[in-house]
């Protein structure tokens, strides 16, 4: 297992702001030659910790500038309900994140669409049609002053 230490700590956020950066950038950044800070990232990416790059999008300048994180509780309980459900949401290619939470609902969804009549349109359409659903509540995305997600 790759040890977390104060330079590796280092390497990451700085990756984490620009994952393009150069290994030589990199390197005078976190104060290792390059080499030596061409060997961690190698051992960051093998051991699994970093586990790929991608690009951060502007989804407005795509067409997907609407933005609701959308509460879901199931009628079922059971492993085959919540297979259903996830089975189902991972054809939907507006939501863009799902995570499975404890508490009072039993999904948090990230739903990206271009624009509130398209939303209504999967609330209805995708996810209202879902037998598992019992309860369905939307939180519309105003401002997203501090964003880290890659």
């Amino acid at each position: 297992m790759t040890k977390i230490d104060r330079i590796n700590e280092h390497i990451l956020r700085e990756m984490s702001h620009n994952g393009r950066i150069s290994n030589l950038e990199l390197a005078e950044r976190v104060g290792l030659s390059p080499s030596a800070c061409l060997r961690r990232v190698q051992e960051l990416e093998r051991s699994g910790i970093i586990t790929g790059y991608r690009a951060v999008l502007d989804r407005t300048k795509i067409g997907a500038g609407f933005v609701a994180y959308v509460a879901v509780g199931l009628n079922d309980h059971s492993k085959a309900s919540q297979e259903a459900f996830e089975r189902a949401i991972s054809r939907a290619p507006e939501v863009r994140e799902c995570h499975n939470t404890a508490g009072s609902i039993e999904y948090l969804l990230r739903v990206e669409c271009a624009d509130l009549p398209s939303y209504k349109t999967f609330h209805t359409d995708m996810l209202g049609a879902l037998p598992q659903v019992n309860g369905i509540t939307s939180y519309v995305v105003m401002g997203s002053p501090k964003d880290e997600r890659a």
